[in-house]
């Protein structure tokens, strides 16, 4: 055994850039303590020190730019940039929002003991636009399914950039699926027909996710026939099996508050362990809830656990 290795010293398989990406991401896992794992479902991961992870934070809003951290520039609604109809344009604002997002991840440190502003940007949204009066217009680009794709692909690939190993922001699809309504959006159940299901509402996310371009998706608050989108098979059964021939996985987020949703007001589970039980199972790997109080999350997620 070598001096290096007798005392510790030895770099860590996960810290070795010259490892394939998968080697090290397993390494990493398998130093990780439960307790630990289970932390990293939360929004707001803390520090493990004694394998010098620092904290981070999952998601930044970056749909028409990132003014909200501070001064950047703003482009227009998403609505705005669709009656465009250029994808190279939609591409170049991306592109631009990327480049600011990365400044203030670097440079710009939030008042919140959680580390630097999020690179995974929540963006771009593929709702489409039902009807003028739901009141969620602005996020979308059009009610056109072939047209929203080609201008989501477009912003994901200006999010993520040209490097061949890796991503200036990782770009995170919203919201799956059905939802662009704002009353009562955490109640309302979207009525899909399966040729309305297949051919217009999945057909908008359908080809950004199998071009490769997204790194990840958010489920929607609302339900689709009657099922909270937090539960629905469609993220396994529809998302991640377009995700796999490109050979990336899809991380996929909750909106905020909406695993609490569940139960309250929603009261499609009894309790909240169940609930994040179910929201774990069905693919959510990142909980956005409760804001920076990660301890309650965390605690019910632990009592699913332990309830088996």
């Amino acid at each position: 055994m070598s001096s290096a290795s007798a005392s510790g010293s030895e770099r860590p398989a996960f810290r070795d850039p010259a490892l394939p990406l998968q080697k090290r991401v397993d390494d990493l896992l398998s130093r990780l303590t439960p307790e630990e794992r289970i932390a990293m479902l939360h929004q707001h991961v803390p520090a493990v020190p004694r394998l010098g992870l620092a904290a981070f934070r999952t998601g930044s809003e970056a749909l028409h730019g990132v003014s909200w951290m501070g001064v950047a520039t703003v482009f227009p609604q998403a609505v705005g940039l669709g009656a465009t109809w250029d994808e190279d344009l939609v591409r170049r604002v991306a592109e631009a929002v990327s480049v600011e997002l990365r400044a203030f991840h670097h440079h710009r440190v939030p008042a919140l003991g959680d580390g630097p502003h999020s690179l995974q940007a929540w963006a771009p949204v593929l709702n489409l636009l039902r009807d003028p009066r739901w009141g969620r217009n602005e996020e979308g680009y059009s009610e056109d399914p072939v047209h929203t794709a080609r201008l989501g692909e477009a912003y994901c690939r200006g999010l993520a950039g040209d490097h061949p190993t890796y991503l200036r922001a990782a770009p995170v699809l919203k919201h799956f699926l059905a939802y662009n309504n704002e009353d009562d959006r955490c109640t309302t159940s979207s009525g899909l027909r399966p040729r309305v299901l297949h051919e217009y509402d999945l057909a908008a996310f359908r080809p950004v996710v199998t071009s490769g371009a997204a790194t990840g998706a958010m489920a929607a608050y609302n339900l689709v026939n009657g099922r909270p989108c937090h539960v629905s098979p469609l993220i396994e059964t529809e998302l991640r099996r377009w995700a796999r021939p490109t050979g990336h996985e899809l991380f996929v987020v909750s909106d905020a508050e909406a695993p609490s949703n569940l139960v309250d007001p929603e009261h499609y589970f009894d309790d909240h362990a169940e609930s994040h039980a179910a929201a774990l199972k069905a693919g959510i790997d990142s909980f956005t809830d409760h804001d920076e109080d990660s301890a309650t999350p965390v605690g019910r997620l632990r009592e699913a656990l332990e309830r088996g």
